[in-house]
């Protein structure tokens, strides 16, 4: 593990470097579209170096062959890492723990929602809108009962 931290211009670039390294070869839904612009679709949405380096990295743990360690010895700090983690989707638990999980983690929570609007802008599925619009009432603290 790296022993000098990132200053937050090196993490942010860190995390875009990994992210396109991971990401590259893959594509969007259409078929076309390089996968790399939703990822920084989601970090241009979200403020500060940390929160940019999770957006970069948010989907890298769930559809690569990276992993925690990997991040970590690149210089990743733990924090980040772990709100990638949090945001990378267990097919062993429901998407509500998800969430609940995603919004107990303040990092994870905020690229989330970055992430969920992203997905919104890129032509949804009328099941995408729905499930992204009960995500963000949740991780805004509404629900269908109030």
């Amino acid at each position: 593990m790296p022993t000098t931290a990132l200053s937050n211009d090196e993490l942010a670039k860190r995390a875009e470097s990994i992210a396109r390294t991971a990401h590259a070869g893959q594509f969007r839904r259409d078929g076309a579209t390089p996968y790399i612009v939703h990822p920084q679709a989601v970090s241009e949405r979200v403020e500060g170096a940390e929160a940019k380096a999770a957006a970069w990295l948010h989907d890298v743990l769930e559809d690569t062959s990276w992993t925690e360690e990997q991040l970590l010895d690149a210089g990743i700090p733990q924090h980040v890492v772990e709100a990638v983690t949090i945001l990378t989707k267990n097919p062993g638990i429901t998407y509500q723990d998800y969430l609940e999980k995603v919004n107990n983690n303040p990092l994870s929570r905020t690229v989330k929602i970055a992430d969920m609007l992203a997905n919104l802008s890129d032509n949804p599925s009328r099941k995408q809108i729905l499930k992204y619009a009960k995500g963000l009432l949740f991780l805004h603290g509404e629900s269908e009962n109030k």
